[in-house]
């Protein structure tokens, strides 16, 4: 089927006012987390596939997060859906006033390759539970994980809901010439611009959730065991392949050489059996962003790591970095640390935050004060006090980016209100104050000069 057909079945689909049905998203969100289960050995033996990425990882960091969103959606659906009747305001008295959720349409959500499961179906649970018929672009790199998507959804026989396309670059290209009435992109800044560029022919709203290079700060009081075993996990989680990842880490002097010694230290714990890699440690996703990463390293700077067989590369440390180096001029999106040393902090982050803002921003310390000070004083999308990553884990808080880094947010409740249209509606009677109606008599001067707050 051509994807304009795709499109035009859909359309025709949600203004069957099918989808308007709590219960029917509540049935359609129930038989996808169904399938989730039937096709979780599949999902394992796809990710092992695309970049071995073991299924501890794959649990934890794709099916676990997916299952917790579609699971708040099924508990409160009912909630979320209900129209919300709000006060009036004395000029509209006597009236009743609505906020009626309402779905956008047909929607297109467009995945990346990084987490494929995850951010392909995180996405898709909020716009089906805001009643949005929805077109499925997983990512083309991670082609097995994309196909088991393409099965599950197959098997659930609703192409007129979900649809999902497989394909590249003349498919992506193909449904941005589409119009939709929402569009969900995750991926890099460049194709981010020409998502923006195509939804603006038809004034289509979009979500972006980009990247950047995001911070993260190691002060002179952090506790420095503690910070250099979180800052391990998340840096080399998923080969460094997180746009939430901490992508270079600044450090106090102070403290340099006891957190580089710690470093070194999980880094072998978590990554290293009988001083070899463990075969579990994701793979970079192909030659192409193999060549990418690798050219960032300077050998004179590496004091870990540094080397790769095949698409694995390890856990590589940069120390003694400065801003101008080419590690520092994007975003690095693999598993190489880079350690630039600081004195002033106040100092440090006026260079932060002179840069692009990023997606998210981490600090290590003790002082709960001082770290109110610095989150407010810097600029982000989220982010976490000792600790990386684990705020996107958290349904409660919006996730999302700012600047380059993004615009919009999703999950939880928040996912809900990115497919939704809150559509207001203001109902009233015969009666009504005549204030608004010529002649305007000195009276109804009074009274509107009163109501504003201005004196005769």
């Amino acid at each position: 089927m051509e994807i304009n057909e795709i499109v035009l079945k859909q359309r025709q689909y949600f203004n069957s006012y099918q989808t308007y049905d709590v219960e029917f998203r509540l049935t359609i969100l129930k038989e996808i987390k169904e399938l989730l289960i039937k096709y979780n050995s599949k999902f394992k033996e796809a990710f092992l596939k695309d970049f071995n990425k073991c299924e501890f990882d794959y649990l934890s960091t794709e099916m676990l997060l997916v299952m917790q969103e579609l699971n708040y959606m099924i508990k409160h659906i009912k909630k979320l859906t209900k129209v919300k009747k709000v006060r009036t305001s004395i000029i509209n008295f006597p009236s009743r006033g609505y906020i009626v959720p309402e779905p956008y349409g047909v929607v297109l959500i467009m995945a990346p390759w990084n987490y494929p499961l995850q951010l392909t179906l995180e996405p898709l649970m909020g716009a089906i539970a805001a009643g949005n018929c929805v077109v499925l672009k997983p990512a083309s790199y991670t082609s097995h994980v994309s196909q088991v998507i393409y099965d599950m959804f197959l098997e659930l026989n609703r192409p007129e809901l979900i649809h999902v396309v497989l394909g590249g670059r003349k498919e992506n290209q193909d449904l941005l010439d589409q119009k939709f009435d929402y569009i969900f992109f995750t991926g890099g800044e460049t194709v981010g611009r020409l998502v923006l560029e195509k939804a603006a022919v038809h004034l289509t709203p979009v979500s972006l959730e980009l990247g950047g290079k995001s911070p993260c700060i190691v002060n002179e009081d952090a506790d420095i065991d503690l910070a250099a075993k979180r800052i391990v996990w998340g840096k080399y989680l998923n080969a460094g392949q997180t746009c939430v990842a901490p992508d270079y880490i600044c450090v106090h002097n102070s403290i340099h050489d006891a957190f580089i010694e710690k470093v070194k230290y999980y880094i072998k714990k978590f990554y290293y059996q009988d001083e070899k890699l463990t075969n579990n440690f994701p793979h970079l996703i192909n030659e192409k962003h193999l060549e990418k990463v690798t050219s960032f390293i300077d050998g004179k700077k590496v004091i870990i790591g540094g080397r790769h067989n095949g698409l694995c590369l390890e856990p590589t440390v940069m120390d003694n970095v400065d801003f101008a180096d080419k590690v520092m001029q994007e975003e690095i999106f693999g598993p190489i640390m880079p350690i630039i040393c600081f004195d002033n902090l106040i100092e440090l982050l006026r260079i932060i935050n002179l840069k692009d803002k990023p997606l998210a921003f981490y600090f290590f310390s003790k002082d709960k004060e001082l770290a109110d000070l610095v989150f407010k004083t810097s600029f982000y999308g989220g982010g976490c006090f000792n600790d990386c990553i684990m705020h996107l884990t958290n349904d409660n808080l919006p996730f999302g980016g700012v600047g380059k880094s993004g615009m919009g947010s999703y999950h939880g409740k928040k996912s809900f209100d990115t497919f939704t249209h809150y559509k207001s509606l203001l109902f009233k009677n015969k009666k009504e104050l005549n204030l608004k109606y010529p002649p305007y008599t000195k009276f109804k001067f009074k009274v509107l000069k009163k109501m504003i707050g201005i004196k005769d």
